[in-house]
């Protein structure tokens, strides 16, 4: 083969690559954009980019932070942490909804400036160690790498958290990822307290030629649909806002209602979207 020719087939098979490499960066600018940090309710607050969830929980003694977004978002997270009057040093415990580059990536830098310890599931630990997300992911392949993380702390499900006075619980909602977790836990105004979820990813997103039809992920999901149906939620939140509408629900507080943010039943909504969501891949996948 000539090298005209060479040439030539290496560009056309460089384009496909080239093209995903340019939707990516553009997603990761879109989930970047700056997002003014706020209250939610009580001592949990918004320190997240307008496209990406980080959840800060504070005392006295301690707080704790809740996704490291994209490793681009940290300084962003930085600087709403101190924003809103509190050091990023007193951050004691990093915690993870899944081990994506989206949500993930930012928890090495993070790690490196607070000194906190981490914990996450099984399967998250497994991949906080080796950097990059196994075979067993809907998304094999096309993820980037992710900064380790030291010290993992293996959780459960139903397992507690502790910083200070601040207890979180861990509950195991896999399906996007093996490892996929959410947290629950109270934040209190005065005598008036709401329980809040940080509720993980429940979408089939997944690399080309992947079936969910016949395989571990299908009971997965449906073992964390249970779990979700089942957990007190007056707030919920979520990795990526829109899927809670935390936009929309800050634009109507902002507006008036100051209980915008308070939504009986919305982890159950969130789950029935799901459910939707997931029946609609395998009806597609059967050729339905």
């Amino acid at each position: 083969m000539n090298s005209a020719r060479s040439l030539a087939i290496v560009a056309i098979l460089a384009v496909p690559v080239l093209a995903q490499n340019q939707n990516q960066n553009q997603q990761r600018a879109e989930w970047n954009q700056p997002q003014k940090p706020f209250k939610v309710f009580g001592n949990t607050y918004w320190v997240g980019t307008r496209g990406l969830g980080a959840v800060l929980i504070t005392s006295d003694r301690g707080h704790v932070l809740i996704d490291g977004a994209l490793p681009e978002s940290v300084p962003q997270i930085r600087d709403h942490v101190r924003e809103l009057g509190f050091k990023l040093e007193d951050v004691r415990l990093l915690l993870n909804s899944h081990v994506h580059y989206d949500h993930a990536g930012g928890l090495g830098e993070l790690q490196r400036l607070t000194g906190a310890r981490a914990a996450g599931s099984a399967a998250a630990a497994k991949v906080f160690a080796a950097g990059e997300s196994g075979a067993d992911d809907p998304q094999y392949g096309i993820l980037p790498p992710i900064e380790r993380l030291k010290n993992v702390e293996v959780v459960r499900e139903g397992q507690f958290l502790k910083v200070g006075s601040l207890i979180v619980m861990a509950h195991m909602t896999p399906g996007h990822t093996p490892g996929g977790t959410s947290w629950s836990w109270r934040s209190c105004e005065g005598p008036r307290c709401l329980d809040f979820v940080y509720a993980d990813s429940l979408t089939p997103v997944s690399a080309d030629g992947y079936k969910y039809t016949g395989g571990p992920m299908v009971p997965a999901f449906e073992q964390a649909f249970a779990t979700l149906e089942k957990i007190p939620c007056d707030i919920l939140l979520t990795p990526h806002p829109g899927a809670s509408g935390m936009l929309e629900k800050l634009a109507a507080r902002d507006g008036g209602k100051p209980d915008a943010f308070v939504v009986p039943g919305a982890c159950k909504a969130y789950v029935a979207s799901a459910r939707k969501n997931l029946a609609a891949r395998l009806a597609t996948e059967s050729g339905r």
